[in-house]
């Protein structure tokens, strides 16, 4: 079985910009989540949001650039220069602009591209039916459809590095950023491609979205952002939305020895399956996370106690937290991973949770430590896990299980070693 390694990572996301920063916001276990400016005065019926760092596209991609693309696409190049600069595959250095694209080394007819998202353009959509019924159909922005389209930024980061291989773009709901991983390590497996650039992208935070998850009662009503995301806490009642971009570079390890890069891990199994149960509510047996996490360590060729730690979907929702746990003691019985969820501190990404969390479950191997779940205080009884609270904990972590598990019932684990 081809190996398949992780030579690149890129992150903006509410714990911060770049890898590092990102993992010491997680590490810090201090929340980012903040009231919304706008939403404060507007009557939305939930303020909190966790917010990416301020950046200014116009500054970094050109005005004219930045002006036709959606945040979701801003967000997505932001991460892909960083994994691409830190492959050591960008032509030209970190130019979040990617500059030349990829390096002449590259086959780049032999480049994939997967990247997951739950809902594509938000702000776009937001902005211009407004426009739509207050201006009339002929005031239509003619870029309202390229700028939305959940595609869009797969399709543009091909553009801009030149990559001509499988083109994909996943939804998967909050699976999506793994869901697309799992597929691009098998393109690289299968042979249809050398090298994919995968993960995930999200930035839904809109007035409209808000609204709609609080009247689905899936919202912390919690207005304290020191305590309002508190996976497994026993008084956790809703999540809080978050956005972002997690972006990797797979490639096969024969490859990337030969080139001389920097292998930050490997995705060694992956599992996926569906809950065939409700569009937002899973199973109490917690049934189709069972499957998903068997099948990712039947395709690793690992035992149960094999794993040091699992980065657990953890949304902080009441349902989802106790489901999760249920599951994870069925697959893994009497052997107790260290447990976390790292949406204490970044909130609820949605299609761009799974490969962020990836991204921070490699960060636990090369670091051999366990974030602590931030803001929970004391764990639900119901839960029967050993959930990292207070403090990172210091212990060797050579592999790790990432959870991602998105509405409609579509599941997605995936196992990383070093």
């Amino acid at each position: 079985m081809t190996d398949v390694v992780i030579t690149g990572r890129g992150i903006i996301c509410p714990a911060g910009r770049g890898v590092a920063d990102a993992w010491q916001g997680i590490l810090s276990a201090k929340s980012a989540a903040a009231p919304h400016p706008t939403f404060t005065t507007d009557d939305t019926p939930v303020t909190l949001v966790c917010q990416a760092p301020e950046f200014d596209p116009d500054a970094e991609f050109g005005r004219g650039t930045s002006r036709r693309l959606d945040r979701y696409t801003h967000l997505a190049m932001v991460a892909a220069a960083e994994a691409l600069a830190d492959a050591g595959l960008l032509a030209d250095g970190d130019d979040a602009a990617f500059g030349g694209g990829l390096v002449d080394e590259v086959d780049r007819d032999r480049v994939g591209m997967l990247l997951g998202s739950g809902i594509g353009g938000a702000e776009t959509w937001a902005s211009e039916y407004p426009n739509y019924l207050e201006r009339g159909p002929r005031r239509v922005s003619p870029m309202f459809i390229p700028k939305m389209l959940s595609n869009t930024a797969a399709g543009v980061l091909s553009m801009r590095s030149g990559a001509r291989g499988p083109n994909m773009t996943v939804n998967t709901a909050c699976a999506a950023g793994a869901s697309a991983m799992h597929i691009g390590r098998d393109l690289i497996r299968s042979g249809q491609a050398d090298l994919v650039i995968a993960g995930g992208v999200e930035a839904g935070i809109t007035g409209l979205a808000m609204s709609a998850f609080a009247q689905m009662g899936a919202l912390t009503k919690n207005d304290d952002p020191g305590s309002a995301s508190r996976p497994f806490d026993v008084d956790r009642d809703g999540f809080v939305m978050g956005e972002g971009a997690g972006i990797v570079v797979l490639e096969r390890a024969a490859d990337a020895e030969a080139r001389g890069a920097t292998i930050h891990g490997r995705l060694v199994g992956a599992g996926a399956s569906a809950d065939a149960h409700h569009m937002t509510a899973p199973p109490e047996d917690g049934g189709g996370a069972i499957l998903s996490m068997q099948r990712a360590l039947a395709d690793a060729g690992f035992d149960p106690g094999d794993i040091d730690h699992i980065n657990a979907h953890g949304t902080s929702t009441p349902l989802n937290d106790k489901t999760e746990a249920r599951a994870v003691r069925e697959v893994f019985g009497d052997h107790r991973p260290a447990l976390a969820s790292t949406k204490g501190v970044t909130g609820h990404l949605l299609g761009a949770a799974g490969a962020v969390e990836a991204i921070f479950a490699l960060q636990s191997i090369a670091t051999d430590t366990v974030p602590a779940t931030a803001n929970t205080a004391t764990v639900d009884p119901e839960i029967d896990a050993d959930v990292v609270i207070d403090a990172a904990r210091s212990q060797p972590v050579g592999a790790v299980m990432s959870n991602s598990f998105g509405f409609g019932g579509q599941n997605a684990s995936l196992v990383f070693t070093a």
